[in-house]
């Protein structure tokens, strides 16, 4: 929807709603409204948020720890166990998890922001108005006092 009329007519502007973006709304739009959309939804903000967090990063870290023990000891089977998670599970799954998951907030975020944007135009263009109004009512208020002033002097005289 084009928000041309909130920047010319006072009236649309007026009657603007502002509208509250949910990310689940969003979302559909990236994964649709079926139940397969909704669980790759919910898996991939959930993977996206907790991923994000300093527990992860141990869990991580634990991981590249065993990996340098198991290749420092030459253990073949630890080796091969670890290169299999870091390389194989975080690396071909879980990064495109991550990324599905920052679509989902990316598309939240421009919805938000266009919601905003028409709002604050709706707001400007109210308060263009206002100011021309409050330009006009000046006007009529010097004209008056000039008149009141001219009034007075005439009945002095």
């Amino acid at each position: 929807m084009s928000d041309e009329p909130l920047h010319s007519d006072v009236h649309a502007a007026a009657a603007h709603l502002p509208q509250m973006i949910h990310r689940h709304e969003a979302a559909q739009a990236v994964h649709g409204t079926t139940g397969v959309g909704e669980f790759n939804r919910r898996l991939a903000l959930f993977i996206t948020k907790y991923v994000g967090t300093m527990w992860c990063a141990y869990v991580f870290t634990v991981i590249a720890l065993t990996g340098a023990v198991a290749i420092i000891t030459n253990n073949v089977l630890l080796t091969l166990i670890i290169n299999l998670i870091s390389q194989t599970f975080i690396q071909l799954v879980l990064l495109p998890i991550i990324i599905v998951g920052q679509n989902v907030q990316a598309e939240a975020t421009d919805r938000r922001a266009l919601a905003d944007h028409k709002t604050l135009v709706a707001l400007h263009t109210m308060n263009k108005t206002q100011l021309q109004i409050l330009e006009v009512l000046e006007k009529l208020s010097q004209e008056q006092q000039a008149v009141l002033g001219e009034l007075a002097g005439k009945g002095r005289a």
